[in-house]
């Protein structure tokens, strides 16, 4: 039997904190730059940590992907007691992970077969992709059976965020210099998604209870979840989380919503004060849905 192991970046983020620890998962780690330090995402800096320190900064931090080096390192100690490598990045369009995992990969041919995927988002979204990949494994799948799973799972797979503070956006560049005037003059708020792999604005509110319902709203569109999350910036419940939870629990009686401070990664492009809630669909003929 083929010996499989996942591989991913630092971007992924998981709402069980023991997931990656009690599964066949490495994680190779961006390295944060705040404020003139360096530390090394879920290593030397947890995300919470992370996140009160970025936010304590008038400039975004820098995210430095791993290095294909990096990669190369991580798959040549994996080689040595696995037949596959399963490498699952976020977007080629936010971050040069998944190059450098491929270049990586290239330069391995022949010793073991390793095959790189773009999940084409990031945070919980990415991670809920590697979660699917280790169920896979678990049922004794084929290297190509997990793969192609993994990648039907990509168009299944959504997020929505509430950004509070708008600044963020700017540095960023997610939202244009005309968006961010007009936000300011009138207290407007984005709704974010990630759409072909790139976080895009797709809606603005006034208040937050419009964004609380705008998250229900988004999640309720869903009939058959697989897994759902939500993502804030901090380990204990705030208000709006709290609400959030609650309006979606009337929603979907007797379900679970677990919820978990997002990744350092994710901090670095929207910020500090954000709200997100990132949902797995459950495979059906009809999972089908725009945002």
């Amino acid at each position: 039997m083929s010996k499989i192991h996942i591989v991913t970046d630092s971007c992924a983020h998981f709402a069980n904190a023991h997931f990656v620890a009690q599964n066949p998962v490495t994680i190779v780690p961006n390295k944060l730059t705040i404020d003139g330090e360096t530390y090394r995402e879920g290593i030397d800096i947890t995300a919470e940590e992370a996140l009160k320190l970025i936010a304590r900064q008038s400039t975004l931090p820098m995210v430095t992907s791993p290095s294909t080096a990096d990669f190369v390192e991580v798959y040549k100690q994996l080689i040595r007691s696995h037949d596959a490598i399963i490498s699952i990045h976020p977007s080629r369009e936010l971050f040069p992970s998944w190059l450098n995992a491929k270049v990586a990969a290239q330069q391995l041919v022949g010793q073991c077969e390793i095959i790189v995927v773009d999940s084409q988002t990031l945070c919980a979204a990415q991670g809920m992709l590697v979660q699917a990949a280790v169920k896979a494994l678990t049922e004794n799948k084929s290297t190509e059976d997990i793969v192609r799973l993994v990648r039907g799972a990509i168009d299944r797979v959504y997020a929505l965020y509430y950004v509070e503070t708008i600044g963020s956006l700017r540095q960023s560049k997610i939202i244009s210099p005309s968006h961010i005037i007009l936000g300011t003059l009138l207290g407007i708020k984005p709704l974010l998604t990630v759409e072909n792999g790139v976080l895009t604005l797709i809606e603005k509110v006034k208040t937050r209870n419009q964004a609380v319902e705008r998250l229900v709203e988004f999640a309720a569109e869903f009939v058959n979840i697989e897994d759902i999350v939500i993502l804030q910036a901090k380990s204990r419940f705030n208000d709006q989380t709290r609400i959030l939870q609650d309006r979606l629990t009337l929603e979907f009686p007797g379900r679970h919503f677990p919820f978990a401070v997002y990744s350092a990664s994710l901090a670095c492009l929207i910020g500090t004060d954000a709200t997100g809630v990132v949902v797995l669909e459950r495979e059906t003929e009809e999972s089908n849905h725009d945002f």
